[in-house]
Parts: structure tokens; sequence; C-alpha cells
């Protein structure tokens, strides 16, 4: 693991930018032989040479170049984010204090955040205050409900995090170099990606990436959304939105999805034909919940009379393939996931009388995210697989 010392990653950058240790000591106001220790102590972590030494300086190797691209990258995102609260905090904040900024935010609560850390709460405390010495200002409010946060705490705590998944992804940069794997890549997953297109592309990928870490999150797009704009999601999966959510991400659409009505197989619906609002209204139903882009759609369908009255809001299609085989209810689900219950005769598509608008799918990334090889090559076999199936 790169240790997330930040007075060594910051020397790290100032030989590479002075190509001198004398420079760089002189900079950052330490010792030479500081320097030179920390030099060191990266290269035993990070596999190989970052430098070569030379008569007319130090020269970073492309491992050293690799690193120094994701530390440049952390520190463009945490340093000015510590300005913002206070310019010393630059160079005074260290990685303790801001993993425990980041906890306390996160759990609301100093006991839960040692806990977490695998420390005592007094070390917590500690840490935080030290921050706040440092800052001349409080980053918390303790109030009687809990901790509040102020906006620039809130974003300091997002930078952070931004920053320490650079650091993440450059032991996945270190270790391509190698052939080697390293990392987690971390996946958002809405509904339509789990059955549709993203199964097939994590076969493909584990065929060319057989030691490769992945995780997949399921969740609300709300939730899946911020934990993309923290860093701790690399990629979204699923229906986009319209217009963007918010300027920092970006979008891009795969192909249009429709929606499609189910049922159970033995349903009264079942084998006619253009079946109309009237009659479906009379039925109760089962969709996913206000505010997603298919309940936008189904509530748009039945139009000024506005939906039916018995409607069970969920997002499982487990859940709905199990009430529709129990009962007359009907649901409404991606066209792209019913094919699937249907080719494996689970339930049955009802044939509506009306044209569905498409829906676009796609992914959603941070708009200044650098993926690694690894990351990208998800990303092709994503794109592909839309293309080759013709969704």
């Amino acid at each position: 693991m790169i240790p997330r010392n930040l007075r060594h990653l910051r020397l790290l950058l100032a030989v590479a930018e002075d190509r001198s240790l004398t420079s760089a000591a002189e900079r950052l106001h330490v010792s030479q032989p500081a320097v030179t220790q920390a030099i060191g102590k990266l290269e035993s972590v990070a596999g190989g040479k970052l430098f070569e030494r030379t008569r007319r300086g130090f020269f970073a190797t492309p491992r050293g170049l690799a690193l120094c691209k994701r530390v440049r990258r952390a520190f463009d995102r945490l340093d000015p984010a510590l300005a913002d609260i206070s310019p010393r905090l630059t160079l005074t904040a260290t990685t303790v204090q801001l993993e425990a900024l980041v906890a306390v935010q996160e759990t609301e609560n100093f006991t839960l955040a040692a806990r977490r850390l695998g420390v005592s709460q007094p070390t917590v405390h500690r840490a935080v205050s030290k921050l706040e010495q440092e800052a001349g200002r409080r980053l918390f409010e303790r109030t009687p409900f809990g901790i509040g946060v102020s906006r620039s705490t809130h974003a300091l705590v997002n930078a952070v995090m931004l920053a320490f998944r650079e650091l993440d992804q450059a032991e996945a940069d270190l270790a391509d170099l190698d052939g080697g794997e390293a990392g987690t890549i971390v996946i958002g997953a809405l509904p339509l990606s789990r059955s549709v297109l993203l199964p097939a592309a994590l076969v493909r990928f584990r065929k060319a990436r057989p030691g490769q870490n992945v995780l997949v999150i399921d969740g609300r797009y709300d939730d899946l959304l911020g934990g993309l704009r923290r860093g701790a999601i690399d990629v979204i999966v699923g229906a986009l939105r319209e217009p963007a959510p918010i300027e920092d991400v970006i979008q891009e659409r795969l192909f249009d999805d429709h929606l499609a009505i189910l049922a159970g197989n033995q349903h009264p619906l079942v084998g006619k034909v253009r079946v109309n609002r009237d009659l479906l209204r009379t039925f109760p139903w089962i969709v996913p919940r206000t505010g997603t882009p298919t309940r936008d759609q189904f509530d748009a369908f039945f139009g000024e009379q506005g939906p039916p009255q018995s409607i069970i809001q969920a997002g499982s299609i487990l859940l709905m393939r199990e009430i529709l085989g129990a009962s007359d209810h009907l649901g409404c689900l991606s066209r792209a996931q019913a094919q699937a219950e249907v080719s494996k005769g689970l339930l049955s598509e009802i044939a509506v009388d009306t044209e569905w608008p498409g829906r676009p799918i796609g992914l959603t990334t941070r708009a200044d995210w650098a993926p690694t090889k690894a990351q990208s090559l998800l990303l092709t076999l994503l794109r592909d697989g839309a293309e080759t199936n013709g969704l």
C-alpha cells in the first residue's frame, strides 16, 4: 500500500519538480536526509525505483511518473479545500487527522468514528481538536441532537475522500506496470444494469482480469450518486437523469430502453391485445418508487386521471416476480429486464395500447475522473456489450 504520509508525498512531488533533493528539502523546510529517507520509504512500497539519480539531477522513472500523476491529482483536490478553511492546514494536516475528520462526519458521533477506525474515542477527539486548533475555528458543532457540519467542513471531507481515492488508484497504476492487479473497482448498479448490461460485461472482464477485485453496490440513485461524487464509487451503470443532476458528473448514453407491463402467467390479461389504460387502472400494481425514471413514465402513461390507487412501491425484481406470480398485480419494468423474465417463462408481458418513450441507459462518472487501465477496460466492455446486443 502507498503510505498516506502527506509530508512524504509532498516531498516526492518536490523532488520530481525540482529534480534535486536539496531544493526539495529547502522548499519544504526539512533536512536533505529526511528527503532521502522519504523517497526510500516510498520506493520500498512502490515496487521499484521512482527516480534515476544522474549528474544532472533526479529524473522520474515510469513508475515515478505514474505515482506523481496520482499524487498531484490528490493534492489538487485536497489543498484548495484545506486552504479554504485555513492556509496553514496545507502544511500541518496529517492523514490521521483527516481520517478522523471523515469518520466523524460520516458517523456523526466520536464514539462510532473511533470504532470504525479501530482506535479509542479520545484519539479521535484529539485528532479533530488538533485540526480545529490549527484551523483556528471549529469544524464541527456539537448539539444535543448530534454533530453539525459546516459547508466548508463538508467540502473538505469530500476532498479528502477523493484525494485518498487517487492514492488507491496509484496502487492500481503501479501494479499494472508489473503486470499485476491491485485495488478494487467499485460499481454502482441501478436495477436494469444488474440483470441486463452488467453481468455479461463482468464475465468478460473476469476472463481478462482474473485477479482484479470488483465490488458491485446496489442502491438508490441518490445514494449511489453521493458515493460517486465522494470517490467511494467509480461508475454508476443504469438509467441516466435528464438533465444531469449536477455539473461535476458526466453521463454517457449507451442505449435507449423502453418500459413494459408484466403479469403472472395466469393473469386474466395475458393473451389480450391492445389493453387500454382504463382496464389497467382496475388492477393493483407494484412499481418503482416516486422520483425514479420508470415511475415518472408510469405516472405519465395514465395521464390526467392519475395512476391507479392500489400501488406497492418497490424496486426489487425478485419481489415483483413473486408478487406477480401469486396475485393479479401488474408490474411496470424496463423492457430489457422484462425480456429476461419472459424468456425464462417466469412472467408474461401484457400487450398495452401505447408506445412507450425511450429512456437513456448508460454510464455516470465524475467529470474529472482518470480511470486506471482495468477500469477503462470495464467501461469498454460495457460499451461493447450494449452495442453487440443491439441495446
